[in-house]
């Protein structure tokens, strides 16, 4: 019995339990016993601090307006497409009817000496039975006076030249001051280097009839794309405007109207008093202020009917006519007459499209910081995949502009490089950037109250060396283009039910 009881009490210390004493301790090989306090094993987070709050807030800020801003306009750029029907029922008619109008055609023109007597040579060849046309010259520009006299001279009876003394000058004056000579009933405006169309009065004329509208707002195509990296972001800008945008405009009944190719009723402008003399975006100005008084807009697009232009010739031109643009939509947003329109949906629209500079102006300010903080700060995870919401639809438009392209080149014969591509796709950043700085810059000038007219200079970059106008580059348009962005048979777009 003795060894057995040896045995179970020197087994005895091995089977006692742990120390209950609520001491914790080490397990060999497994390391603490600890459980972390907290819950679940999660150490709790640290509260932000103000400096972290306002930084986070900001950088969900920008996702947020990034993500809105990005998503309507591919709504907008895809309105076009969204069938086969649609597309075709954004052109001119195949079949013009008879004349049944007069037309004015104003052509102001300032220090436009390079450019403007080919363009009143060209107008004056329209075939159209009914028209006159105006041009608009200061008593201080004697070069571009000397231009005008020798076309009106090569063109008796139908070209008259108006001299606008007025002070200081812009083009809505210059205009107002023509419209006091227009004997036609609907008043059409073009810019001093245009290339028009030369049947194009006669399709506006049948748009008229057709649809018993107020305003017709026909296409207006920028063309040197290969000029620069930013002139080809500049040209796609115009062909979705033009191609898509405005059409959805004109169907919710509230449209910023086009510079020029624009042709209003004598009535509807006596009615308005003409253009807004003291705004820099004179032609949106008016289209709100007919939208509100219920005017009907009818927006037209063929590719071969379209008014060609060309890009500004530097950057800091284009840098000055956006910073214009942007800046005449806050004064047109101040002025108020956007409250006017008759329903809320209207007035919201309104509002939107007015502040986007405003939007613009303060993403571009939060860009820096946000790059910033992405770059140097560490970021909470749910914050950091927040920042990266706007990318998806930011590669959807990337997308569609690719598409544009490609379509741009067939429907005007342009050959489109591999290189252009790169352009594009290496361009979107910068492009962006430099809308912000333009939104910042129209911002700066309108709290300062400096509504001077920054003109932008033109150098004839979209026309041929040949310079018959029946020749001028419009025989290169396709005249009945397939939808590139439409499905046989779809009723819906790219974006969506509408």
């Amino acid at each position: 019995m003795t060894p057995l009881s040896t045995l179970t009490i020197a087994a005895g210390p091995l089977l006692q339990p742990k120390d209950q004493s609520g001491t914790s301790g080490n397990v060999p090989n497994r390391g603490t016993t600890d459980v972390p306090t907290g819950g679940s094993g999660q150490v709790p987070h640290a509260a932000w601090s103000v400096g972290e709050w306002i930084g986070y807030s900001a950088l969900i800020a920008i996702s947020v307006l990034l993500t809105l801003v990005a998503l309507s306009t591919l709504w907008w750029m895809l309105h076009a497409w969204r069938s086969r029907s649609a597309l075709r029922a954004t052109s001119f008619s195949q079949t013009p009817r008879p004349a049944a109008h007069r037309f004015t055609l104003l052509v102001p023109g300032r220090h436009e000496e390079d450019v403007m007597g080919q363009t009143l040579d060209m107008l004056a060849t329209q075939d159209h039975p009914d028209f006159e046309i105006i041009a608009i010259v200061g008593e201080d520009d004697p070069g571009t006076d000397r231009v005008v006299r020798e076309a009106a001279a090569r063109h008796p009876g139908l070209i008259k030249v108006v001299v606008d003394d007025t002070l200081p000058k812009n083009k809505p004056k210059a205009m107002n001051l023509a419209l006091q000579h227009a004997t036609g009933d609907v008043v059409g405006v073009f810019d001093a280097e245009d290339e028009v169309y030369p049947h194009l009065l006669t399709l506006v004329d049948s748009r008229f009839q057709e649809t018993g509208a107020d305003v017709v707002q026909g296409g207006v195509q920028l063309m040197n794309f290969k000029s620069s990296w930013w002139s080809l972001r500049n040209v796609l800008e115009y062909y979705f405007w033009f191609r898509s945008r405005l059409h959805f405009h004109a169907e919710s009944k509230f449209i910023p109207l086009g510079g020029n190719t624009v042709f209003v009723t004598k009535e509807r402008l006596d009615w308005s008093n003409g253009w807004d003399a003291h705004c820099l975006a004179e032609d949106c100005e008016l289209g709100v202020r007919l939208s509100a008084d219920g005017a009907k807009v009818v927006v037209a697009y063929s590719p071969e009917a379209v008014t060609r232009e060309e890009t500004p010739p530097t950057f800091a031109s284009l840098l000055k006519q956006r910073t214009r643009w942007n800046q005449g939509f806050l004064q047109v947003l101040e002025k108020g007459e956007w409250k006017k329109l008759p329903t809320l949906k209207q007035r919201f629209f309104a509002r939107y499209l007015l502040t986007m500079p405003f939007i613009q102006a303060a993403t571009g300010l939060l860009i820096p910081l946000s790059v910033v903080m992405i770059a140097f700060v560490k970021v909470p995870t749910a914050i950091a995949l927040v920042s990266f919401i706007p990318l998806a639809p930011t590669l959807m438009l990337l997308a569609v502009e690719i598409a544009g392209l490609g379509e741009f080149g067939r429907l005007y014969k342009e050959k489109v490089r591999i290189r252009d591509y790169v352009k594009l796709v290496l361009g979107l950043i910068p492009y962006q950037v430099f809308l912000a700085a333009a939104a910042v810059r129209a911002v700066i000038r309108h709290a300062r109250k400096q509504n001077g007219w920054e003109k932008t200079e033109h150098t004839g970059q979209h026309r041929t060396p040949v310079q018959q106008p029946e020749v001028v580059g419009f025989p290169s348009a396709v005249t009945s283009p397939e939808p590139v962005f439409a499905t046989a048979g779809s009723s819906t777009s790219a974006g969506g039910t509408r």
